[in-house]
């Protein structure tokens, strides 16, 4: 046996306190042996390859990453041109005042280690640039406090204000809530929260985990991203509806130029069916915009409740928007594992191909928007209105109220449905 050799055998029967010294004296004598003969390398990589041990890889905690821009200003929803400045929800706070350990379901993962989160056995071309979620959850947005520009007759709070009155905490399961105020009766407008993301993204793929929406009569909830100097930067809708519907209506609001270059659903490859028009323009649809109706009931309110609501993802990329929506249960493993494979997941609820609409000229500087309103330009506008999926029988004949302003004031008891409850929003970048 050679000098060299035995020395290494020596050296690797070393006691556990000398590894450090170990693994330089063989790393020394390795490199001198590659200098003295191609052979005795070998010899001594062939005898290091039945000794060394794997060591586990430890990645960067991919919780909470977040590379922060600050809220532009004049971002607003649909046709207002008003240009309030949102009141910052600061950082570190503790929203819950329902304290709660973790959850066993508040992150699945197929493939996990001791110390970190999900490892992914998937590969994806996009990158996590965000999470919010559990008690940290507020800090990555501001919350909106001035009028609501859809004409709700909703307060939406500060953050300090939503807390004392108990619209936004954490639950038992580490979810957190989002409410509308349920006084029984009230003179003017009810209380509740809208929250704008702090980052802005320019394409991306926005992921909405949520096990609960607001529903019922009176309700307009929303999850949408929204551009500045409105309609310019352009609006995407990815959850909205209002009243009873149970079939979610994603939208896109944009100027002139952008639209659709057919109805037909196969000719798009949604699952979704059109309402109203192709032409996505503002102006021209008198800010209807061009939408896709769900076809399942499922996806809305209290459809969506039913089944412990589910996940729902936005993709803006070179190739266009879509919206796709996963129920509980059948949530796609990459999405779980944080390596989310868009082309891998079927048809979209709803698509909007570049081909006839410029993703990045009709949509720039977006943020998230969250929130519930209340009444409003379409929650009234349909109160009498019947014959929509969830909505056979319209609102008015349903509570007996001529006006959804009245019913919303004098049925505080109503709105015990009228919360968000949200296990994660993620962010995803391009890599």
């Amino acid at each position: 046996m050679r000098p060299s050799i035995y020395i290494i055998l020596c050296l690797l029967s070393a006691s556990s306190s000398e590894a450090t010294l170990v693994s330089r004296t063989a790393n020394r004598i390795h490199h001198a042996a590659v200098r003295r003969s191609a052979r005795l390398a070998r010899d001594i990589r062939s005898i290091l390859s039945n000794v060394l041990i794997d060591q586990p890889i430890i990645g960067p905690d991919s919780g909470n990453r977040v590379y922060c821009v600050a809220n532009p200003s004049g971002t607003v929803h649909k046709s207002t041109s008003s240009t309030p400045t949102p009141t910052s929800g600061g950082n570190g706070v503790i929203v819950s005042s329902i304290t709660s350990g973790s959850s066993s379901s508040r992150r699945p993962s197929p493939t996990s280690t001791s110390g970190g989160g999900p490892v992914s056995t998937f590969t994806s071309d996009w990158k996590l640039a965000e999470t919010r979620e559990g008690a940290s959850f507020f800090d990555g947005w501001d919350f909106w406090s001035s009028s609501d520009p859809t004409h709700g007759i909703v307060d939406y709070l500060t953050l300090q204000d939503a807390q004392s009155n108990g619209l936004i905490g954490m639950n038992s399961d580490g979810n957190v809530l989002m409410k509308v105020e349920t006084t029984g009766k009230i003179p003017g407008n009810r209380k509740s929260v809208r929250i704008h993301s702090k980052n802005i993204f320019n394409g991306g793929l926005l992921i909405l985990d949520s096990v609960h929406m607001p529903a019922g009569c009176g309700t307009w909830p929303a999850f949408w991203s929204n551009g500045p100097n409105w309609p310019a930067g352009g609006e995407i809708d990815i959850i909205e509806g209002v009243n009873d519907y149970t079939n979610n209506q994603a939208t896109l609001h944009t100027n002139p130029g952008c639209g659709l270059a057919s109805t037909d659903p196969r000719a798009l490859s949604i699952s979704g069916t059109l309402v109203g028009g192709m032409d996505c323009a503002v102006g021209s649809t008198s800010n209807q915009g061009c939408g896709v109706r769900a076809n399942s009931n499922t996806t809305y309110g209290a459809g969506f409740n039913r089944i412990g609501g589910g996940v729902y993802a936005m993709q803006w990329d070179s190739s266009g928007i879509s919206v796709f929506f996963f129920p509980r249960g059948s949530i796609p493993a990459d999405i779980v594992a944080e390596a989310p494979q868009p082309s891998t997941w079927g048809l979209a609820m709803a698509r909007w191909p570049a081909i006839n609409c410029d993703p990045f000229k009709f949509f720039y500087d977006n943020i998230a928007i969250l929130d519930t309103t209340l009444c409003g330009d379409w929650a009234a506008g349909v109160w009498s209105s019947s014959g929509i999926p969830g909505q056979e029988q319209s609102c008015a004949a349903r509570t007996g109220f001529a006006t959804c302003e009245d019913f919303v004031r004098n049925s505080g008891h109503a709105f015990q449905e009228a919360y968000w409850e949200i296990k994660s929003y993620k962010r995803y970048q391009k890599n």
